[in-house]
């Protein structure tokens, strides 16, 4: 783990594009703003564990009930609701 001491309006790069700014520091926390490209998420890390989570349950739910459907559906000649090209 890299450990940065920064005080308030100093910054640390991350990379070309990511930004973290001390903007505040208080007896209960620090606040700092991130900035980043619109294509690189950002989340506090207990929201990024649900995010996680609530994927890893809908892939372990589409494993076994949405993939034996769609196999069942392109065994059966109906996988998305075309019929046959017309």
């Amino acid at each position: 783990m890299l450990v940065f001491t920064r005080r308030r309006h100093e910054t640390i790069m991350i990379g070309d594009g990511i930004e973290v700014r001390v903007l505040r520091v208080g007896k209960d926390g620090v606040r700092l703003g991130v900035t980043a490209p619109a294509h690189v998420q950002v989340h506090r890390k207990e929201i990024y564990d649900q995010i996680c989570e609530a994927n890893r349950l809908a892939a372990q739910s589409a494993g076994t009930d949405g993939l034996g459907l769609a196999l069942q559906r392109l065994r059966a000649g109906t996988a998305g609701g075309r019929d046959g090209g017309a």
